[in-house]
């Protein structure tokens, strides 16, 4: 059932799905026509690139696009030369074919700025090498290998028109619609609030900020390489970009009702609203960003703690925005190096490449051994699904095999049922288009199954469109999938028995620094109790960092989580460990942060009176730190002795509570750090001889209830 709910989420629709599939479906149908029309071979190497051109925005359609056509041209202009150096030379020409193989898989995998680049050298250099044993016509040869440049880059280029002009998906309005979507959310559960006929919306849980705090990063990302931002518009755009974030996490914490609240309270969030409202106006309208939308202090005051947290992440968006002469002078970041400094001293590069190359040979002598040139796809597969890890191997292995068989599937169907009533190259399209559709909107879903769309693609239209007849041989279809299968088994035994590299350890360590993380971010909360300060722009932007390492922990978790192990039981263990570590770090991430609003809530309301109360909410958080520092330092050990942290002394805080005189707002600062505590001692014990207890995850807090 799982698996089932897993499947559904991914192929649920989400913003820009749908036009990123209108694009590959586009580009494809031009492509057909004009292949079909002119008698360009290698179809569905177009369609491939048609697919890997047409990309989320514009800036990544275009470094794919440039990849392409550069690795293309490196590859055939290789390869022709190996042929004119090398034809008349078996073994000379298979030794230098694999000495460039081995260079370009070390590259792809030192290099990963041009792993693209370096991924088609590869795979065209040692892929041309089948086509000798099958003729000594060299000028053929010769040919063939033109005739698949010709096929790659005109795709290319009708790709990038239909993704520059017809239908441009431009990062910064992607970044202006996410954003505006996140505050129209905000919106609707700020409404809730002070409209008592008005239907609750769906609260917002730890997955929907992860995922919005980590999209608006990205998509942030993406802007400033497709546009030079000023620093100061850089600065503005960040300070905005974080203002949201936080916007949305606080909404997370809005009650169901505002009916206790007073008619200044209503005011207050009214207030909130008008606000929120301006700063949505000011996105959607594509006025500039650095354009102060706060422009007076919120005097209204409010009984609910998140929205006195949106009234301060407003008031800093103000302050940043007006302080944009203080980022004029800072330098800008030094450029990425082309090359990590261990591109040349890393024994696992030369070891990925070695593991690479020996599977494809041995894959290479089988098939020539058996005669069976049909399974080709053998030698692709094994350089395919070659990646770093175990895991990350594993799953593009059973994504390939599975858009393999659906794709097959599908054109067996078509050449049963549909082929022999065709007569035109629109009845083509409409047989081709709905599959090329359905590969599209699954290949533009995450990288989780994004691949298997691709892969489907290229199966289907492998079978039914490299002739320019209808196809009549089945068997290519049988061969080719035996291909893969074979393929993805040598790789896999290849990878699990020479060098296994799997990322268990890596994932540890990047644990820690996930814990390390939201240690750093209750210290922030520390000075700002204790100091009175606002902070709402950094300590937001803390949490958007915290959030995105989340994010990526997860993706890990998910490729360590299929990489085979023999040892019995190790892998599960890790993955419960892990799972575990991540729900309680959400846990204290949100209450971390909940906890902070409702002190700096009590700051506003009893100024001076309240200093012993800061202090000791101050020193919750730095304990706080404390602790997680503690462990994620355990974490990072070798080999990992972590212990739970001990609990929070919660004496101090609770004495202080119980001594104000404006106690209303006491359980709820009880509350929360209570839930921090329990989140806290819910880190589990990890060691390199216990197994955990499952029931050990169930027990524990999820987020906000």
């Amino acid at each position: 059932m799982s698996t089932v709910t897993g499947l559904r989420r991914e192929l649920t629709a989400f913003p820009g799905r749908s036009n990123v599939t209108l694009r590959c479906v586009l580009g494809s149908a031009i492509v057909i026509v004009a292949s079909m029309t002119l008698s360009v071979p290698e179809l569905a190497l177009s369609l491939m690139a048609v697919f890997y051109v047409t990309q989320s925005n514009v800036v990544l359609t275009r470094m794919i696009a440039l990849g392409l056509v550069i690795g293309t041209t490196c590859a055939i202009a290789i390869a022709a030369g190996l042929y004119r150096l090398t034809f008349d030379y078996p073994l000379l020409r298979l030794v230098v074919a694999s000495a460039i193989f081995f260079c370009s898989v070390y590259l792809m995998r030192a290099a990963t700025k041009f792993g693209l680049v370096f991924f088609l050298i590869a795979i065209i250099v040692i892929y041309a090498q089948s086509f000798v044993d099958l003729t000594d016509n060299a000028e053929a040869l010769v040919r063939s290998l033109l005739w698949v440049w010709s096929a790659v880059n005109y795709p290319v280029v009708v790709a990038l028109i239909i993704n520059t002009i017809l239908l441009p998906a431009e990062p910064e309005k992607q970044l202006r619609a996410a954003m505006h979507r996140q505050l129209v959310a905000v919106q609707v559960r700020l409404s809730a609030l002070v409209e008592p006929t008005h239907v609750m919306p769906v609260a917002l849980d730890a997955g929907d900020l992860q995922q919005g705090a980590t999209s608006l990063q990205k998509l942030l990302r993406f802007s400033t390489m497709r546009t030079r931002y000023s620093e100061a518009a850089a600065a503005a755009m960040l300070a905005c970009v974080t203002t949201v974030s936080r916007l949305y996490e606080a909404a997370a914490g809005l009650p169901a009702t505002a009916q206790q609240s007073d008619a200044a309270g209503i005011a207050a969030i009214r207030s909130i609203q008008s606000e929120v409202a301006a700063l949505d106006a000011a996105i959607t309208e594509d006025v500039p960003l650095q354009r102060p939308i706060a422009t007076r202090r919120h005097d209204e005051p409010t009984s609910i703690p998140a929205v006195a947290a949106m009234q301060r992440a407003i008031e800093a968006l103000a302050d940043a925005t007006s302080t944009q002469a203080a980022h004029a002078g800072t330098p800008p970041p030094a450029p990425p190096a082309l090359l990590p400094p261990d591109a040349f001293s890393n024994p696992r590069y030369a070891r990925f490449a070695l593991r690479t190359l020996l599977s494809v040979l041995i894959c290479y002598v089988f098939y020539n051994a058996v005669n069976w040139p049909g399974i080709h796809t053998i030698m692709l597969t094994c350089l395919v699904v070659a990646l770093p890890s175990l895991g990350a191997s594993s799953r593009h292995g059973l994504l390939r095999l599975s858009g393999a068989l659906i794709g097959s599937g599908l054109a067996l169907f078509m050449v049963a049922f549909v082929i022999p009533h065709l007569e035109s190259v629109t009845g083509l399209l409409l047989m081709s288009l709905p599959v090329i559709a359905l590969g599209a909107w699954v290949s533009a879903g995450s990288e989780r199954i994004s691949y298997a769309g691709l892969q489907m693609m290229f199966t289907f239209s492998l079978a039914l469109l490299e002739q320019f007849a209808p196809p009549s041989d089945l068997t290519e279809i049988r061969d080719r999938l035996v291909g893969i299968l074979l393929g993805v088994g040598v790789a896999t035994f290849i990878q699990m028995s020479v060098w296994p590299e799997g990322e268990a350890d890596a994932l540890r360590a990047q644990l820690s620094k996930v814990v390390r993380a939201i240690a750093a971010l209750a210290r922030g909360h520390a000075q700002a109790a204790e100091a009175g300060a606002n902070g709402a722009v950094a300590q937001a932007q803390s949490a958007s960092t915290a959030w995105a390492m989340l994010a990526d922990c997860e993706a890990t978790l998910a490729r360590v989580a299929l990489e085979p192990d023999w040892r019995e039981g190790e892998t599960a263990r890790v993955t419960l460990l892990v799972q575990t570590v991540l729900v309680q770090s959400r846990s204290i991430l949100l209450a971390s942060d909940a906890f902070h609003d409702e002190t700096m809530f009590d700051a506003g309301r009893v100024g001076a009176s309240g200093a012993g109360l800061m202090q000791a909410c101050g020193a919750l958080q730095r304990s706080l730190g404390d602790s997680l520092e503690r462990y994620a330092q355990q974490l990072s050990s070798e080999p990992p002795l972590v212990t739970p942290p001990v609990p929070l002394d919660l004496t101090t805080l609770t004495s202080v509570v119980a001594d104000r005189a404006a106690g209303e707002r006491s359980a709820a600062l009880l509350e929360w750090a209570t839930r921090i505590d329990a989140a806290l001692a819910g880190l589990p014990k990890w060691s390199t001889d216990e197994v955990m207890s499952p029931q050990r995850v169930d027990s524990t807090p999820t987020g906000i209830a």
